[in-house]
């Protein structure tokens, strides 16, 4: 099995680009995140760890890093765009409270299960899809 950081550099090979120093250290910050993170704030946290980095190159790196299939692009309603690992990662749905932006992944073996019948019965080959819920949490709803 490979690692990310192998099928990154891979990827990167293929399309006449290099692993440097700053892509790596953008991978493994994002890698690293807990949730999913905007590029504001893997910016943020690269920084930390090399100063000399800058927010173009983590924009870009993102890009790359969806692009290559070891990142996906969400948007959850509210005019940010964040990202989240793909490597290594069960395919999973998303809850999301409309009040405090609460994200919460979910994992749903009947539910898959009717959108692999659903696809089959419209003469579908499914590839990927994705869902999100929104919602009150019950934090949000106690207030």
């Amino acid at each position: 099995m490979k690692s990310a950081e192998e099928a990154f550099t891979r990827y990167l090979a293929e399309n006449g680009l290099k692993m440097t120093p700053q892509r790596r250290t953008i991978l493994d910050a994002f890698l690293n995140a807990p949730g999913h993170i905007s590029s504001e704030e893997l910016y943020a946290s690269v920084k930390r760890a090399d100063e000399s980095i800058g927010q173009a190159t983590v924009y870009r790196t993102l890009k790359l890093l969806a692009d290559s299939g070891l990142a996906r692009a969400h948007d959850f309603g509210d005019g940010v765009t964040r990202y989240e690992p793909l490597w290594g990662q069960e395919h999973h749905d998303h809850l999301i409270c409309e009040s405090c932006r609460k994200t919460i992944e979910i994992m749903d073996p009947t539910i898959e299960r009717r959108q692999e019948e659903l696809a089959k019965r419209y003469g579908f080959t499914l590839s990927h899809h994705k869902m999100t819920l929104y919602g009150l949490c019950p934090d949000c709803r106690k207030k």
